[in-house]
């Protein structure tokens, strides 16, 4: 059977590949129109529909409904964050196999999850949204430290650390941003759970859930953006378990089916509790972490699934393959100081330093930059591969330190110098 795919969002380089993948295959893309220049190669596509950033669902799937009566859909997919709730409302329209209207909901409403995973019994993390300042002091008050964030957003946006002695108004204001065009429906407070930070990659298949890595996290203590990771964590054995149970029991409560999921966890003294969970892919290139740690390929297993293979069968096969130990390292560069970027250098010398694998530069000369607000707060990354987690990421926190930027900055009053 001819396969006509339809990607929801800009869909990265995968409408492309799905194309590659099976001859004869087809895809169209339906975007937001102020990501339509992000498509790359549109006339690959049979058709682009751009829809405007203020229309409901029932825009969109009407819209995507007249071009599937012309030229009828055989699958749907979305590879990003943005427009997993317009993907899932036209699937379910369409009658296309899709993740459920309601997952989608309960994995971007971050309360909404909290709530889930209390009912089902997973995880029990006190929780709240706060209308105001005074609701959020009176659960700090109660709960000593805990983490305020928007109640839907993405890459540590808008998130913060605070107990009784912060400035509690600054971080009510941060969390009820927006972030990439992402809605925000409100601000989330959380007791804060110490320990140690981890994601975890999933491949779930008919209900079935198989966890490919388990990633230790380096975080800004009080922003919580990410600075590093390495893959994999190197946990005991015990500790292991302990997170695949949690996560098959997140995916399970969430009525997660199918697809690559991204799970973030605390390992604390009363064993791992969740942070959050997305349906996709992991950013800050986990999967190409992942890849080189176990040899399975997230990119290629969420291409065959939207082609309808099965891959839990290779994904466990893959893991299964005795390998020499091999840890994989990314480590990213940040700008304390504020203003334009120029020019940046050394990324030859920091390509030679032995292990690294990548080093990139991931943001433009021109671009305003400093502080660590968020994910793309980050201007730089280097990637490395060693025997051992501590070299990995000795190697690839030495490539960074070779990098240097050129940086005009503003004076109180006058331009950028």
């Amino acid at each position: 059977m001819t396969e006509h795919v339809l990607v929801v969002g800009t869909g990265r380089d995968f409408p492309a590949r799905l194309r590659a993948a099976r001859p004869g295959t087809e895809t169209s893309v339906i975007v937001h129109l102020d990501y339509l220049h992000k498509v790359r190669e549109p006339g690959g596509n049979a058709r682009v529909i751009g829809v405007r950033g203020d229309a409901p669902d029932e825009e969109w799937i009407a819209l995507a409904a007249a071009a599937h009566a012309r030229h009828p859909f055989t699958r749907i997919a979305t590879f990003g964050e943005r427009d997993q709730d317009h993907y899932a409302a036209i699937g379910e329209a369409l009658g296309l196999d899709c993740h459920s209207v309601k997952t989608v909901s309960l994995v971007h409403d971050k309360e909404a999850m909290r709530d889930r995973l209390a009912e089902a019994g997973v995880d029990a993390t006190a929780h709240a949204r706060v209308a105001d300042v005074d609701a959020l002091r009176a659960f700090v008050r109660s709960h000593g430290t805990c983490v305020v964030k928007p109640v839907s957003g993405a890459g540590s946006a808008g998130v913060a650390r605070v107990d009784a002695g912060s400035d509690l108004a600054a971080a009510f204001d941060r969390a009820g941003g927006s972030y990439l065009g992402l809605s925000n429906p409100g601000v989330l407070v959380e007791e804060f759970i110490e320990g140690t930070q981890f994601s975890v990659e999933a491949v779930s298949e008919r209900g079935e859930h198989q966890v490919v890595a388990i990633t230790r996290k380096y975080s800004d203590p009080a922003a919580f953006v990410e600075l590093g990771h390495v893959s994999p964590a190197g946990l005991p054995e015990e500790r292991v378990r302990e997170i695949h149970a949690c996560v098959d029991g997140v995916l399970d409560a969430l009525g997660v089916a199918f697809g690559v999921t991204h799970t973030e966890v605390v390992l604390g003294t009363a064993g791992p509790r969740v942070i959050e969970t997305h349906v996709r892919m992991g950013g800050d290139e986990i999967p190409a972490l992942t890849l080189d740690a176990t040899g399975v390929d997230l990119d290629e297993c969420a291409l065959r699934q939207t082609l309808g293979e099965r891959v839990l069968p290779d994904v466990r096969a893959a893991l299964a393959v005795p390998r020499e130990a091999r840890f994989s390292a990314i480590w990213f560069a940040v700008l304390g100081a504020r203003g334009v970027l120029g020019e940046v250098t050394g990324l030859e010398e920091a390509r030679a330093v032995p292990g690294v694998t990548e080093v990139a530069a991931s943001v433009r000369a021109g671009a305003e930059v400093g502080g660590l607000t968020s994910s793309d707060s980050r201007v730089a990354y280097a990637r490395a591969l060693a025997g051992t987690a501590e070299d990995a990421l000795e190697a690839a926190r030495g490539a960074v330190a070779r990098l240097e930027f050129g940086l005009r900055v503003r004076d109180a009053g006058g331009p950028a110098v």
